[in-house]
């Protein structure tokens, strides 16, 4: 079952049980999708759809701390829920010991050694990690083997 079907399944399921933001967050999700497709006149693969729901995460993550600054806890509690609403749909996370194996394999294949290669190692190693790894975690593991 791809992506999509799941997301139509989740959606029907969601509707049925009246989970009003399970339904707002597939409904998002795959409108984010939608967009895309139209916008680039493709259908999207699993990696594209992958793409999609870990950008509409990360759109999240970012937003939390502007919620939290103005104490906000019920809009808090929806955005934590439409996290792991998303994340369901997401290939399993690396870990950080992870994320820092393929960051030191990567340092290592490229021979560098200065935060001024950092951009040469980000594109190195954000493919290997795409959709299995926060993209401000891979950033930081990279800062630090450079410095």
């Amino acid at each position: 079952m791809t992506i999509k079907d799941k997301l139509l399944e989740e959606l029907k399921s969601a509707m049925k049980e009246r989970d009003e933001i399970r339904k707002n967050t597939i409904t998002m999700v795959r409108s984010a999708i939608l967009q895309v497709e139209k916008d680039n006149k493709i259908t999207l693969d699993e990696q594209g759809i992958i793409e999609v729901i870990a950008k509409e995460v990360k759109k999240r993550k970012d937003s939390l701390p502007e919620y939290e600054k103005s104490n906000r806890e019920d809009l808090i509690d929806a955005l934590k829920t439409e996290i792991d609403i998303l994340m369901k749909y997401l290939p399993e996370q690396m870990s950080e010991q992870e994320v820092e194996k393929v960051v030191k394999e990567t340092v290592d294949e490229l021979g560098v050694s200065s935060v001024k290669d950092m951009g040469k190692v980000m594109a190195a190693v954000l493919p290997k990690v795409k959709g299995r790894a926060d993209g401000k975690l891979v950033n930081q593991i990279v800062r630090k083997y450079l410095q």
